[in-house]
C-alpha cells in the first residue's frame, strides 16, 4: 500500500527543481519568528545543495508592513520578476496578495501550517495539511516540519548524513519554539533533531555551548540550555533586512557567532524588562471578572505582544488579546487556553477585522481602531456562547 503523503509535496519539489534547472530567480519569503526563519534557511539550503541559487530572502517587518505576503514586499521584489516565490510559515490567508503576485509575474508556492480561513489562495502550489483534500493524518507540523518533509521528497535517498542532520536540528528547534504538539511526526522530528543539535556543525549553534556567559547561573542541563537557545533565537529584530536569528544561523564564523550571541543576550535582557513592565501594568488594569483580557497601548513593542499575551493567558487561564495602536489601526496578538480556539473565535467577528489567522492557541489580528470596542464585545459575546 502506497504511503500517504502531504498534498502537493511532490509537485512543490518538482517545481523547485525545474526552477533551479532553468536558472529562474528564486525568492524565499518567510516570517520573522524562529519557525519562519528556520524554514526559510532550509529552503535556501535545499536550493544551494541542488546547485541552485537564491535570488533574495525577504522577511516582512511586522511593524512597518504587517504580517504575511505584503504589497510593500511585492513592490520591492518586482525587479526580480519573473521569479518563483516560495513563501514559508505565512501566506495561507493572503488571497489578494497572491493574486497580485501572480499578476506581477511571480509563480507562488506556499508552505504554511496555519488554519484555513474559507479556502486557500490561488497560488501555483499550496502545502498545508489543513487544506481541503489533504489526507495526511497528522495536521500539526510546524512550517519547518513541513519543509523537512519537503526536503525528504526533494532529495530522496540522498537526504542522509550531514545534510539530513542539518535540516533535522532546524526543524526540531522550530517545532519546539512554535509550541507544536509533541505527538506523532513531531516526536520523530524532535528526537532526531535534538540528537543532531548536540553535534551540530553550524557555528551559530555550536557557539551557544562555547559561550560562557550564555550559561551563567544556569543548571547546565540540556533542556535548560535548549530553552535558553530558543529564547535567544526568537529575537525578531530586523537587521539589514534580515531577522537576527537568520544572521546567526547562517554565518560560517564561530567568533562572529559568539559575538552575535552576546549581543542577543543583551537584547533579550531588555526585552524581558519591557515584558515585565507591560505585564505588571496590565495586571493593575484588567477586569478579573471578564471572560477575556483585551487591551492595548501605542508604545508597546509589537514583537513582544505574543510573549505578553502568553504570560497573561497562563496567569489568568483565559483568552488574551493585546495590541499595539498604530495610525488608525491596531495590530495584535492573541493567546488562548484549552477549549477555546482563538482563530475560530475571531472568525465569528471577521467583519470587524482587516486580517487575522494563526493557530487555535496562538494567533494574530489587524483591525481599524474605530472597530476595537465592537470587536471586544463580539469576542466576549461569542466566548460566552462557547
Amino acid at each position: 500500500m502506497e504511503e500517504t503523503k502531504i498534498k502537493n509535496l511532490a509537485a512543490a519539489a518538482k517545481r523547485i527543481k525545474t526552477a533551479i534547472g532553468a536558472g529562474e530567480n528564486i525568492i524565499v519569503y518567510g516570517d520573522t519568528d524562529l519557525d519562519g526563519v528556520c524554514a526559510a534557511i532550509m529552503i535556501g539550503e535545499m536550493i544551494k545543495n541542488a546547485g541552485g541559487k537564491t535570488a533574495a530572502y525577504y522577511f516582512p517587518d511586522r511593524e512597518k508592513e504587517g504580517y504575511g505576503i505584503t504589497k510593500t514586499a511585492l513592490e520591492k521584489l518586482a525587479r526580480l520578476a519573473p521569479a518563483l516565490l516560495v513563501a514559508v510559515d505565512l501566506g495561507i490567508g493572503n488571497f489578494e496578495e497572491v493574486k497580485l503576485a501572480r499578476q506581477a509575474g511571480f509563480s507562488v508556492i506556499i508552505v504554511d501550517h496555519h488554519e484555513i480561513l474559507g479556502g486557500v489562495p490561488e497560488a501555483d502550489i499550496v502545502i498545508d495539511p489543513k487544506q481541503p483534500g489533504d489526507d495526511y493524518p497528522f495536521k500539526f507540523l510546524a512550517a519547518s516540519g513541513l519543509v523537512f518533509k519537503l526536503a525528504e521528497e526533494f532529495f530522496g535517498a540522498d537526504f542522509c548524513g550531514n545534510l539530513r542532520q542539518s535540516f533535522a536540528e532546524m526543524a526540531a528547534l522550530a517545532t519546539i519554539a512554535d509550541m507544536m504538539p509533541r505527538q506523532d511526526d513531531n516526536i520523530e522530528i524532535i528526537n532526531e533533531g535534538l540528537a543532531a543539535l548536540k553535534r551540530s556543525f553550524r557555528p551559530g549553534l555550536r557557539a551557544f555551548f562555547d559561550t560562557d556567559a550564555f550559561f551563567e547561573n544556569d543548571s547546565r542541563n540540556f533542556k535548560s540550555r535548549l530553552n535558553k537557545i530558543i529564547a535567544v533565537l526568537n529575537v525578531r529584530d530586523i537587521r539589514n533586512g534580515l531577522p537576527a536569528a537568520f544572521e546567526l544561523l547562517t554565518t560560517d564564523s564561530l567568533e562572529k557567532s559568539k559575538k552575535l550571541i552576546r549581543e542577543f543576550l543583551e537584547i533579550n535582557k531588555l526585552r524581558r524588562e519591557k515584558i515585565n513592565v507591560a505585564v505588571a501594568e496590565i495586571e493593575t488594569q484588567i477586569d478579573k471578572s471578564a471572560p477575556l483580557i483585551f487591551c492595548g497601548r501605542r508604545d508597546w513593542d509589537l514583537n513582544l505582544l505574543g510573549t505578553i499575551a502568553s504570560i497573561l493567558a497562563i496567569n489568568h487561564n483565559k483568552p488574551v488579546f493585546v495590541y499595539k495602536i498604530l495610525n488608525g489601526q491596531v495590530q495584535g496578538a492573541a493567546r488562548s487556553i484549552d477549549g477555546v480556539d482563538s482563530v475560530a473565535l475571531m472568525k465569528k467577528c471577521s467583519e470587524l477585522l482587516i486580517t487575522f489567522g494563526g493557530h487555535p492557541k496562538a494567533s494574530g489580528f489587524r483591525a481599524k481602531t474605530e472597530n476595537l470596542e465592537e470587536f471586544k464585545e463580539c469576542l466576549t459575546k461569542n466566548l460566552d456562547k462557547s
